[in-house]
């Protein structure tokens, strides 16, 4: 390499670590006398939905005062309601009616203990019904119930209903049914005979959620976490992730919401009118250890559903599984990121279906992983060896490609036009070697997003990994170096020198581009490098996928290359070159805009030696 090569490599790596030390750090969480007073209503609202049985009785005065005609259900024993099915075990409580813990069964924390997706502590709700004297926090009220203390759902689904009765015409019912396998809870609310002490205003529903750590890495956790939503016109959108506070006020009303973690989703889905007046909030303080965000979600239910017997909602606790998602609500498999728009579709209607069929049949993701990589070689194949053909009929015209070098000397444009016309003689496209490999950059990037929210992958091991969806701390540093993190992913080490060995192989079967700004062949060595600092914190199934893909690859072409003839192309390409001076090939396309453009060229250079001319003589 040159000095300016050098120096550019140097620039670049500058950059990326100005990047990393510059880049602003997430503001720091206020203090509670510091935090701003919109955050204030939310945030006692869900202390009163919370304070249980330990608070002090509130006498029949302090009781009509809060309740007003509610205050008979004010006080009350309040008792436990356990149902489960194969799934999710759900705990309910008759203080509130409502929804105090869920246990995934079949998934464990990175730290291998159950997996309570939402609890008491953590996860508060409350349900504000507007009446006359005011607002009335469902929450804090008894209710009763016929169901048995703990059941499990077998065969049909099973419906607890949680009654709260002012007269024997006037009440409130809470009906939530378990399906026989599933996560998606469903939830009916009913006001009977209450029209005398309910106004119309609509009923707010308030959910904070202080996000519980299920995965090794904070970090990641909380780029991942976020609260995403779907408008009433199907627009999909959701809070910034990333280590920052965020909010939003939305002014259209809102078909569902969910508080999304890396792996898992806490939604709440209307069946009937949506949300209005949606408020959503994610807060994190860097200083706590053990919350990856605080997800608040304010909304309003619309009154005149619940008064005509339509307030029919969903709740969906569990995995963010794209294949079970689509089933839950329209756009709901969106909550699972599968990659930009146009990379969308390669993941969706290709390595999604892919992958799950051959779940079907090899339970070792590792050994997924492989047959995965060389399936997709196979249908690329064709690909790869025109790519291959092509560098052959480049490294064939090598020697003519320097001839033209020497004889027309550091005109660069000359050397352009000649080598053009050499190109148009033999019939060889320069492009025709670029566009294989192109074709495969969507395959990569389409996987670059999909392996980091595929929960199949999750705590899935094999060899030394512990847990394919996430990095291999095959060493670790006392300290974090930039980019890199502090550790060292093996995984990532195979991948960067497997990448190394093929850009190696490839520099070798590739002729030198001597009009080229940039030696390329030096900067394909430099992008590996690049490359394992930031993939060093990705999936080790991704790592692995790369690492695989590279050995397959330079296998791949290793036995192409046994089947391409050098002197065959030598002699199909000077027959072209035959003919195209007898005038007997149909130029393409790209031969006729090539000719074009070297016409161009040429009238262009004629006319700037004449514009020379002209201006000697004057």
């Amino acid at each position: 390499m040159d000095r300016n090569q050098i120096i550019g490599i140097v620039l670049i790596l500058g950059m990326l670590l100005g990047y990393q030390l510059l880049m602003p750090k997430p503001a720091p969480e206020l203090k509670p006398e510091q935090e701003k007073t919109t955050s204030a209503p939310s945030q006692q609202t869900a202390q009163k939905a919370t304070s249980g049985p330990a608070d002090q009785p509130l006498d029949s005065v302090a009781s009509r005062r809060l309740y007003g005609d509610f205050a008979s259900a004010a006080s009350g024993q309040s008792r436990d309601i356990v149902v489960e099915n194969p799934d999710i075990r759900v705990t309910f409580s008759t203080q509130g009616g409502r929804v105090k813990e869920v246990l995934l069964k079949n998934y464990k924390t990175y730290d291998q203990k159950p997996l309570v997706l939402i609890n008491e502590q953590s996860s508060q709700m409350a349900l504000e019904l507007p009446t006359n004297r005011g607002k009335v926090n469902v929450e804090k009220l008894y209710f009763e119930t016929t169901t048995p203390a703990q059941s499990t759902v077998q065969g049909n689904a099973q419906t607890i209903t949680f009654r709260l009765a002012l007269s024997p015409t006037q009440t409130v019912e809470q009906t939530y049914t378990i399906p026989a396998k599933g996560y998606v809870v469903d939830y009916d609310l009913k006001l009977n005979g209450l029209d005398n002490i309910v106004t119309n205003n609509d009923i707010r529903f308030l959910w904070q959620d202080k996000m519980r750590q299920f995965e090794n890495d904070m970090t990641e956790n909380r780029k991942s976490a976020t609260i995403n939503y779907l408008s009433a016109d199907e627009n999909f959108d959701g809070l910034s992730e990333g280590a920052s506070d965020q909010e939003a006020t939305l002014e259209e009303p809102v078909k569902w919401f969910t508080i999304k973690h890396k792996y898992f989703l806490a939604g709440f889905i209307s069946e009937g009118s949506p949300f209005k007046n949606a408020v959503f909030k994610t807060q994190v303080n860097p200083n706590d250890p053990i919350t990856v965000k605080t997800a608040i979600a304010d909304v309003m239910i619309p009154m005149a559903d619940v008064k005509s017997g339509k307030g029919n909602f969903r709740f969906f606790f569990g995995p963010n599984d794209y294949q079970l998602l689509d089933e839950v609500a329209p756009e709901f498999d969106r909550n699972v990121y599968l990659g930009y728009a146009i990379l969308k579709p390669v993941n969706k209607y290709f390595f999604v279906p892919v992958f799950n069929f051959l779940e079907q049949f090899i339970s070792n993701y590792g050994v997924l992983i492989i047959v995965l990589v060389v399936f997709v070689k196979l249908l690329l194949t064709p690909l790869t060896y025109r790519s291959y053909v092509s560098m052959a009929k480049m490294r064939v015209l090598a020697p003519e490609v320097n001839e033209i070098r020497e004889k027309v000397g550091d005109d660069m444009a000359k050397q352009q036009q000649e080598t053009m016309k050499l190109y148009q003689q033999v019939g060889v496209s320069p492009l025709s070697g670029c566009i294989p490999v192109l074709a495969t950059m969507p395959i990569l990037m389409s996987l670059f997003f999909l392996f980091p929210n595929l929960i199949e992958l999750r705590q899935k091991t094999f060899l030394w990994s512990n847990d394919l969806s996430t990095y291999d701390s095959f060493i670790k540093f006392p300290f974090t170096i930039p980019f890199l993190g502090s550790h060292l992913s093996l995984f990532t080490i195979f991948m960067t020198a497997s990448s190394l060995a093929y850009a190696y192989y490839n520099n070798q079967m590739t002729p030198a581009q001597p009009n080229s700004p940039v030696n390329m062949k030096a900067m394909s060595y430099v992008f590996p490098l690049m490359f394992m600092f930031v993939l060093n914190s990705f999936p080790a199934g991704l790592t692995f996928y790369y690492f695989v893909s590279n050995v397959v690859t330079i296998a791949q072409q290793l036995l192409i290359r046994k089947f391409v003839d050098e002197d065959k192309i030598k002699a199909v390409l000077e027959e072209n070159r035959k003919k195209f001076a007898k005038g007997d090939v149909k130029k393409s396309k790209f031969q006729e805009m090539l000719q074009r453009s070297l016409q161009q060229a040429e009238d262009a250079k004629k006319q700037a030696e004449e514009a020379k001319k002209r201006a000697k003589k004057q």
